[in-house]
Formats: C-alpha cells, structure tokens, sequence
C-alpha cells in the first residue's frame, strides 16, 4: 500500500494537457513575487517558451533564473510537451523568475488537476507573500537610523 501511495504523488503517464476550449485557446494562470506579476499562458505544443515575446535564453541570463522558470514542468514531465507564453511586469529579475514559477505551476493545475500533488510537494503553488518594508518617517530606511551624533 505505500508503493501505491509514493506513485500516486507523481504524474502519471496518461495525465497531458488536454486541448483547451476552443474559445479561450489557452489556459491562464496568474504569478506574483515582490512587485512583480506575470500572466502566464499554456497550451499543447512542442516546447516553445516565450517571455515578453522574447526566447527564454535571451530574457533570463542566469541559469537559476532559468531553473526557475521551468521547474514546474520538470516537476510534471511536461517540458517539451507544451507551449508556454509569459507577460510580466515590474520588479527585477529574481522576483520575476519567482512569479513566472507560480503562473507556470497555476497554468498547469488548471489545465490537469492531476499535477496538483506534485506541484504542491515541489512547492510551486505557495505564494511567497515576502514584500519590501516601508520606509517610516524619521529613519534612514525602513529600520536604520539616521547617524547619531555626540557633538
């Protein structure tokens, strides 16, 4: 009975991505890190992954950032197997990756409900709510104070 349970954790082979209502097209899934927010969408396809209209490669320049990104579908056995079309705005290139991550992770859930205990196992659909702390009046920044002087 654990063997039946430790494979039911992993994606199986006949869970795709089926072919999204011919209305929409796609399905959708919605990132956020930091200030950053990414509208993630997927679709059947041959592996194409597009952020801003620009290739992977050329947009991330890190191989972390690029991990990152497509964790996910590592983490399902979908790489290759699907399209993957990203806007994303605001923040930098780290908080970026992270938001891309939670769309991926969100787009693929949508698309097939089986990944879901393998996306939440890997950790890709919590939201990381860490933001930056405001600067407060009479301080240098959020928490510094300003030098202090004796004389």
């Amino acid at each position: 009975m654990a063997e039946n349970q430790a494979t039911s954790s992993e994606p199986q082979a006949s869970a795709t991505i089926p072919e999204p209502d011919p209305k929409k097209h796609y399905f959708w899934g919605t990132g956020r890190r930091k200030t950053s927010v990414a509208r993630v969408r997927i679709r059947p396809g041959n592996g194409k992954f597009e952020i801003n209209k620009r290739a992977i490669e050329s947009y991330f320049t890190t191989d972390q950032q690029r991990n990152d990104v497509v964790a996910p579908l590592q983490a399902t056995e979908t790489l290759g197997k699907v399209d993957v079309f990203v806007n994303v705005r605001g923040g930098g290139p780290t908080g970026q990756a992270g938001a891309i991550m939670l769309g991926v992770a969100r787009a693929l859930k949508t698309a097939n409900t089986q990944y879901e205990d393998a996306l939440r196992n890997g950790g890709y659909l919590t939201r990381d709510s860490r933001m930056v702390e405001r600067k407060k009046y009479g301080r240098a920044g959020a928490r510094r104070s300003f030098q202090f002087s004796k004389r």
